[in-house]
């Protein structure tokens, strides 16, 4: 256990002692100044990938034109996911990427559903992505109705499939976990959770929900989007079921880059995507008018893939790959026991909480503080401070730190201008109106 100090020159000492501080230079940072708290939501664009959106379009499209997808285009997916394979523990043949992470959500839950259409319970929380709860209720009325019933109608809708969504056991920090194994029963069909929460980055025991699944026939889905990148994750060795995850976090691979599904093998086919494509076609190029599910993960895909973000993204996860998961979680447990200490030290006493597990082994790569003015507060370190964390409802202040390219020397002076903000009263000269984006 690190014993930690408030000083800045305590900061800069543990940023030359830090193993991945050169990793920083591979990233395009144009102001210097600016304390890039956000890489939760959106990571830094790294060097590698500019120059290869570059190549990209310039030299493969601009020059192979319809070439290119012999040159590499039409195997990328699964090529760069088993690249991301390997950042999630597991092996080749088993990640895909494509879409979205909704999309792919809708394709695995279906799939898992349908899989077993006597078993009505779906298992998630109230900590998860709400978009995911929408695509689950969604689903619902799908498979209920076929999607006839609006789900605002609260007369017939949602009639056959139930979904349970946990609660929190300390204020939105933590699942009320005895809640959620009892919960999983012989009805159950699907627990679907993601694995590093949102908002408090609570971090899901993978191994052990997944055996209480198990346990009751149920198969299990997880949300890796705030995990991927910053947490070592072991699919395989968990005996996972499904997956799914964005790359544009903490794998930085651009605004809305491709997503990507992990389908176990020993499960692959037996399941089937409702949305059929010529992707996802045995011979796609025979154009046989009936569809045929190729083999394996292969038939989650649907559409023609995105190349240039796809592409861009693949050079994006190269820092990542390079430094490796140990030594990225290393740091990251650092940087969270360092931020959470400033956050007692410093920001307790101005009204501020932890909203987050101060043991590191339930926490991701971010932490939330808390305070009743958080909204106003965010809007001040954004436009007057050059700090960029973001704000989710109702009180949260999100700090995510990057282990690739934040320094301690960054939350330091991060943790300093918020304290600046509440002694200085900037925040109260904002309206408590929120803007579109948070």
């Amino acid at each position: 256990m690190t014993t930690f100090s408030p000083s800045l020159a305590f900061a800069q000492q543990l940023d030359s002692q830090d193993p991945l501080a050169s990793y920083r230079d591979q990233f395009i940072i144009t102001d210097p100044d600016l304390i890039y708290l956000d890489g939760n939501s959106l990571g830094r664009m790294p060097k590698v990938a500019a120059e290869r959106a570059k190549q990209v379009i310039d030299e493969e499209w601009g020059s192979d034109l319809i070439r290119g997808w012999n040159k590499g285009w039409w195997e990328a997916p699964h090529r760069v996911g088993d690249k991301i394979g390997k950042l999630i523990g597991a092996e080749a043949g088993q990640v895909i990427v494509t879409d979205t992470v909704s999309n792919n959500l809708f394709k695995l839950a279906t799939a898992a559903l349908t899989h077993q259409p006597n078993r009505k319970r779906i298992i998630t929380d109230t900590f998860n992505f709400p978009s995911d709860l929408y695509i689950l209720q969604g689903i619902k009325n799908l498979l209920s109705y076929g999607g006839r019933v609006a789900p605002h109608d609260r007369g017939g809708a949602y009639r056959d499939h139930e979904i349970i969504r946990i609660t929190s056991s300390d204020n939105d920090i933590t699942p009320n976990i005895a809640k959620l194994e009892s919960a999983i029963n012989e009805n159950t069909a699907l627990v679907t959770l993601s694995h590093v929460v949102f908002k408090s980055g609570y971090t899901y025991d993978m191994q052990h929900i997944t055996e209480l699944a198990h346990n009751k026939g149920a198969l299990v889905l997880w949300d890796l989007s705030h995990s991927v990148g910053s947490v070592p994750i072991q699919l395989d060795n968990c005996n996972a079921d499904l997956a799914i995850g964005c790359t544009y976090k903490y794998l930085n691979g651009g605004p809305g880059a491709p997503a990507f599904l992990y389908v176990n093998k020993k499960i692959q086919d037996k399941l089937t995507s409702p949305i059929w494509g010529w992707w996802g076609q045995k011979n796609p190029f025979d154009f046989g008018l009936d569809y045929e599910p190729a083999a394996g993960a292969t038939r989650f895909l649907a559409g023609t893939q995105p190349m240039i973000s796809l592409l861009t993204m693949e050079a994006g996860i190269e820092p990542t790959l390079q430094a490796g998961m140990d030594a990225i979680r290393a740091k990251s447990i650092l940087m969270t026991d360092y931020a959470s200490f400033l956050t007692d030290s410093w920001l307790a006493p101005l009204g501020f909480s932890l909203g987050s597990p101060r043991d590191s082994a339930m926490r991701g790569s971010h932490i939330s503080i808390r305070h009743t003015d958080g909204y106003r507060i965010n809007r001040a370190l954004i436009e007057e401070m050059n700090v960029i964390p973001d704000f989710r409802a109702p009180d949260n202040i999100r700090l995510g730190f990057s282990s690739l390219y934040t320094s301690f020397a960054e939350i330091w002076q991060g943790f300093d201008r918020i304290k600046r903000v509440i002694e200085e009263k900037r925040h109260e000269k904002y309206p408590k109106q929120k803007l579109t984006v948070t």
